[in-house]
């Protein structure tokens, strides 16, 4: 990973839409904001990830707009991947799967963050979609191998 790269992915764990920015891309970053910014109003996201933070889970869950806080994965997955295609000089194939992959697993906690939880603890609306974040990661990034290696090993 360049040093680009990791850069944008940083920038874009801070704020969708703010490596696009920075890089010139005006429309393309000031959408990402101002959905980012919608979809995290909409969803009480902010007053959810407070809450998560001080242990009250069960609160941040009544107070979670569900039916919104569940584009939020894709879109900041979406962002993130964006920014690090623009960042790689080297266009690295099928560099979108570890992204792809995050977004789903991170929405499946998300669905179940309600209900699911570990010795009797509700892991919430914050915590349980973070815990599935390095399956979706580890499980893109194997299939990537796979079909990268299954590429090379058919030409």
């Amino acid at each position: 990973m360049t040093k680009n790269e990791l850069e944008s992915i940083l920038w874009s764990i801070g704020l969708p839409g703010l490596p696009q920015i920075l890089n010139g891309k005006l429309a393309k970053g000031i959408l990402f904001v101002g959905l980012e910014i919608i979809i995290n109003i909409q969803s009480n996201f902010n007053q959810v990830i407070l809450l998560s933070f001080q242990g009250k889970t069960q609160t941040a869950a009544e107070q979670t707009n569900y039916q919104w806080l569940i584009f939020y994965p894709c879109l900041y997955f979406f962002s993130m991947w964006d920014a690090y295609k623009d960042a790689n000089e080297e266009k690295a194939p099928l560099s979108f799967l570890p992204f792809v992959s995050s977004a789903y697993f991170v929405t499946v906690g998300i669905m179940y963050s309600s209900i699911f939880s570990i010795k009797n603890v509700l892991l919430g609306p914050v915590w349980l979609p973070l815990f599935f974040l390095p399956i979706g990661l580890s499980s893109g990034l194997i299939v990537r191998k796979m079909l990268i290696y299954k590429r090379k090993t058919t030409n």
